[in-house]
């Protein structure tokens, strides 16, 4: 299986999958697609059982590509979120250890798939940032994103720090239960295999029946239906007022990159 945002690299018994589209991660529909469909077959590989999730040097993922999907017409961005909201469900489903090595910045729509996870290890460095700050880029978070976030660091802080659209540095990430441990960048992905190789020492089946019985809670409150859980942010995605901000932020971001 070819793809095009994606390397796959297969260790003993688990796999690592590294993000690889141009320097910053930038989702799109097509590494959407592409991550659902590696998802979807090592999670049915009998001889993987494990995945660790890295990005690229300095950027787990930057998050949406706004630039891309401010151009997506109507049934394109209504397919867009409806593809990211089973991305979604399908990794917090996903029943085999799943850890990320977050290798630089995480905002958005990269802590989306950051926060999945079981692990997350993340680069040390006042200049990385993670976090969803959906409301500070004005696009609508879902109720099953803010359930996650509830899950890793607890109602009040996750109600607080989405109201606020607030990005946080690794150091309040870890102390906010958001990040496992800081690391120098070389050593993220390494300290992530250590820890999947720790887990491959358990029987699987204990291994994933356990993962189970600790997410049930959270599995019971998401509305598994994916149409659904981003309905509102694709129809607020064409309010004038979000789309002039939009074209605003495109033209500022376009302009630098000339």
């Amino acid at each position: 299986m070819e793809f095009k945002t994606l390397e796959i690299t297969h260790k003993t018994n688990y796999a690592i999958v590294q993000m690889n589209r141009g320097k910053v991660n930038a989702i799109n529909h097509e590494m959407v697609m592409e991550l659902r469909a590696v998802f979807k077959a090592l999670g049915e590989h009998e001889q993987v059982y494990g995945v660790v999730l890295t990005g690229q040097p300095h950027y787990f993922s930057a998050g949406l590509d706004l630039i891309e999907l401010y151009q997506y017409d109507k049934d394109q961005i209504t397919d867009f979120f409806g593809a990211f909201g089973a991305l979604y469900l399908e990794m917090v489903q996903f029943k085999k250890p799943l850890i990320s090595a977050i290798t630089g910045h995480s905002p958005a729509g990269g802590c989306v798939l950051a926060v999945t996870c079981d692990n997350r290890y993340m680069a040390e460095g006042d200049k990385y940032v993670i976090g969803l700050n959906e409301v500070a880029v004005n696009i609508q978070i879902s109720q099953n994103l803010t359930e996650i976030y509830a899950f890793w660091m607890g109602d009040g802080r996750a109600s607080r720090y989405i109201l606020e659209g607030k990005l946080l540095s690794g150091q309040e990430a870890l102390e906010a239960g958001l990040v496992d441990e800081l690391l120098p960048l070389a050593n993220v992905l390494q300290r992530a295999e250590k820890q999947m190789q720790l887990y491959m020492k358990a029987d699987q089946e204990i291994l994933r029946n356990t993962k189970a019985k600790l997410r049930e809670h959270l599995w019971n409150k998401l509305d598994l239906n994916a149409e659904n859980s981003l309905k509102e942010a694709s129809e607020l995605w064409w309010k004038p007022e979000i789309r002039a901000k939009m074209k605003m932020y495109v033209e500022s971001f376009s302009s630098k990159k000339k």
